[in-house]
């Protein structure tokens, strides 16, 4: 899908090199989380129109389900009349129901996938947007402070430009500003190791339910 594509790429976006190429990097942040909150809201009706569509589908499932019971029903009646062509021409329609239910169970099943896939897309873009906010305000914070100090340096060197202390007050500065955007680089990996974790062993317990429930049926059926 284009959307989860699209969510993928801010999902992947990195905000320091952004910030490093970008000529306004305020507007640029304030873009950037704009930008996830209108993905966010895309990727919540859509999992809402595919848990509708999902119920839609069960409820067809249902639909069919009772209609193969029903006709199953009015074959033995054909039967207890003595009437095998009629009995015949229900349970054709018995065959029919059971062929749709079977053909909708595939597709709620396949719809159950693109629902999780969906719902795992909002989680992981939800907890990207906070955590996009909370670096923008400080990049933001960051970037005006340096713009501030670059101003008074700038007034400062006007002042007296003899002053050769103030290169060591830049170097200092510089510094400063590329060591706090390493630490959110690494505060930002470090935060998508852990989700990636975290999203393992949900599978690990998912599939462990499932060979469990796999065994169970296996042992009733033995």
């Amino acid at each position: 899908m284009a959307l989860l594509e699209r969510v993928g790429t801010l999902l992947r976006a990195n905000l320091n090199d952004l910030v490093d190429k970008a000529e306004d990097p305020e507007k640029m942040m304030k873009q950037l989380v704009l930008d996830m909150e209108n993905q966010l809201m895309q990727v919540k009706t859509q999992v809402a129109i595919a848990i509708a569509d999902e119920h839609l589908l069960e409820k067809k499932r249902k639909d069919h389900e009772s209609a193969e019971a029903e006709w199953n029903r009015k074959a033995e009646l054909a039967v207890r009349k003595g009437d095998d062509q009629l009995a015949r021409a229900a349970l054709e329609r018995v065959l029919s129901s059971r062929q749709m239910a079977a053909s909708f169970m595939q597709q709620i099943e396949d719809q159950r996938v693109e629902v999780d896939t969906l719902k795992t897309a909002l989680r992981r873009l939800e907890q990207k947007l906070q955590e996009t906010r909370n670096r923008c305000d400080l990049l933001i914070t960051e970037h005006r402070r340096v713009r501030t100090v670059g101003r008074a340096q700038a007034a400062h060197e006007a002042i007296s430009k003899a002053d050769r202390s103030l290169n060591i007050d830049r170097l200092k500065a510089r510094i400063d500003t590329a060591g706090a955007r390493n630490a959110a680089s690494r505060e930002l990996a470090e935060g998508e190791s852990l989700e990636n974790r975290f999203a393992a062993l949900e599978r690990e317990e998912h599939i462990d339910s499932l060979l469990k429930d796999l065994k169970d049926q296996h042992s009733k059926t033995a």
